[in-house]
């Protein structure tokens, strides 16, 4: 490897060879974060992509996993700009006054031509302990990495697009159309769908295992009206006032498709009057017809929806429309000798729960460290890589099998209700276990086997990977959905079953209210809440999510003794 004085090189003329450790194919934000990575950490990169930025790009919903991966990525490769995107006010501060804030996941049921019911939409506000996060702008998220990676050293390429690759035993061969050739050691495809590489070496699965159907259309808008403000709803069944359906993520929910809200505007220091806007629905229930334009079909669903279409009024696009056929798409290999499909070149459920790029830097993660020792042991082969195949499969399946339960209940609340709960009473736990390692890792002098450690766990891809009572209740309501979805259960019947399943698994907790009665279905997690869960966590709940409560608390006054934030 070399060093990153050595990696900073000027461009050289077209046709010429360029020697380095890793081609990444593809600088959004995977491929230019992992660039970063590598390149801060000693390998020559080269950063090549088909496009230029600035440039629209979705996937700009955070989750709170995703938040701690990425700060983990900081602290375990020191690449400390990476924190820059840990919450609102540290993008605000580094990115720039274009992003919005992520406090919630709200969903509303719709029915055509009907006012919606209050009593059927469901919130999950993110605990504050766990993050305050973004609706991230991404052309200039993307723009800003893709600077911060060249600022480590990576040999930047943008309009480049690769015409030919060849794998042999002793590295990779990457050609452009313009001639110039890039020889690597190794290779990651970080490009999406049209991977290069995917068609090369013929990995697409035909057809695709996963059982979820859909496909999508979206776009920027100006003028969206906040929800809370065209609802009329009743005040008792609105939304909190320091919670509102504006302050996240929106999903209006019909049946097997669902609309998002996610604004860029809802911050006091935004200065963005944008709105991202999508539609995403079973293209078996809805085909796509050819002979009308994106914004007639999206106007005719607007004006089946009436709550939905009050948001429009006096709205406009500010760009075209992207529509794609099913976005499903899955690989039979994704890791094989000097190469790695990484995550959206890999495969790609849904936008639903904005998993996307929390399943991206998890797969950054487990690759890195993989990569970085291989180069120095020049061993490329893909056996030291079997971890990083296993996780993007099961992260694939197991995305699979939450979205594909849920667009099944759209259409019946009772059952929706409960495989919401089954999505969001994990969402704690599988981010403190996240910073539990972090804590850990820092309390430690910086030992790398917390992190390590974190692989072992028996599911890999599930957001809580280690807790059986988990696993066992999503295979629960999948199945339970997918009978309900064949007609041999009614959606009461679902519902029951899904309920009755939360209710008996103890690892769900009940300071936040998933195991109450129907009706509570808003969830927000004050401070007096919060305590209620830690003593919870710490004294009645079962081993697996014991751990992870002591573990925190421990770690808080760990760092406390020691007069040291852990960062």
């Amino acid at each position: 490897m070399t060093s990153k004085a050595e990696a900073a090189k000027p461009s050289p003329a077209p046709g010429a060879r360029t020697e380095c450790d890793v081609v990444i194919l593809g600088s959004g934000l995977a491929g230019s974060i992992t660039g970063a990575i590598l390149a801060r950490n000693g390998a020559d990169v080269a950063l090549i992509d088909a496009g230029h930025h600035p440039r629209f790009a979705v996937g700009e919903s955070q989750n709170p996993q995703l938040v701690e991966w990425l700060h983990i990525l900081a602290v375990r490769y020191d690449v400390p700009e990476i924190k820059h995107l840990l919450d609102i006010n540290a993008v605000t501060e580094n990115i720039g006054p274009h992003h919005g804030r992520k406090q919630s996941f709200g969903f509303v049921t719709h029915r055509p031509g009907r006012e919606p019911d209050p009593r059927e939409a469901t919130l999950f506000v993110i605990p504050k302990m766990l993050t305050e996060a973004t609706h991230m702008f991404r052309q200039d998220t993307d723009s800003y990495y893709l600077n911060v990676a060249a600022k480590y050293g990576c040999t930047v390429r943008q309009d480049w697009r690769a015409t030919d690759l060849d794998l042999d035993d002793e590295g990779v061969t990457v050609t452009g159309a313009n001639g110039e050739v890039f020889r690597a050691r190794y290779l990651i495809d970080a490009s999406g769908f049209r991977s290069p590489l995917a068609q090369k070496l013929d990995l697409r699965e035909k057809p695709s295992r996963l059982k979820h159907h859909a496909r999508s259309m979206f776009t920027h808008y100006v003028g969206i009206k906040p929800y809370d403000d065209v609802c009329n709803y009743p005040e008792a069944l609105r939304a909190p006032a320091e919670s509102p359906f504006h302050g996240g993520t929106l999903h209006h929910l019909i049946e097997r498709g669902w609309f998002w809200i996610i604004p860029f505007d809802n911050h006091k220091d935004s200065r963005n009057p944008v709105c991202s806007v999508g539609l995403t629905m079973d293209e078996r229930l809805y085909p796509r017809d050819t002979t009308i334009t994106p914004d007639e079909e999206f106007h005719r669903f607007l004006d089946q929806y009436p709550a939905v279409k009050r948001q429009f009024e006096g709205a406009h696009r500010v760009r075209e429309w992207v529509s794609a056929d099913r976005i499903q798409y899955s690989s039979k290999q994704t890791v094989g000798d000097r190469w790695c499909l990484m995550s959206h070149a890999a495969g790609f459920v849904d936008p639903l729960y904005s998993r996307g790029l929390s399943n991206t830097f998890e797969v950054v993660d487990a690759l890195a460290w993989r990569l970085l020792d291989a180069l120095k042991d020049d061993d490329f082969s893909a056996g030291r890589f079997e971890y990083v195949e296993r996780l993007e499969q099961g992260l694939l399946d197991y995305n699979d099998k939450i979205v594909n339960s849920s667009y099944i209940s759209f259409s019946h609340f009772r059952l929706w209700n409960a495989v919401f709960r089954v999505w969001a009473c994990f969402t704690t736990p599988a981010t403190m276990r996240l910073l539990r390692a972090r804590q850990d890792y820092l309390l430690d002098g910086r030992d790398d086997r917390h992190f390590k450690d974190m692989e072992k766990a028996a599911y890999p891809g599930l957001w809580w990977p280690e807790s059986h009572n988990f696993k066992h209740l999503l295979d629960l309501t999948a199945e339970t959905c997918e009978k309900y979805e064949a007609g041999e259960i009614d959606g009461d019947k679902a519902a029951d079953i899904v309920f009755e399943a939360i209710r008996d698994c103890e690892s769900v907790n009940t300071p936040f209210g998933w195991k109450d009665d129907e009706d509570h279905r808003f969830y927000r997690a004050t401070t007096p809440t919060m305590v209620r869960f830690m003593w919870w966590a710490n004294t009645r709940a079962p081993a697996e999510m014991r751990d992870l409560g002591r573990a925190m608390v421990t770690g808080v006054v760990k760092s406390a003794l020691r007069g040291r934030k852990v960062t």
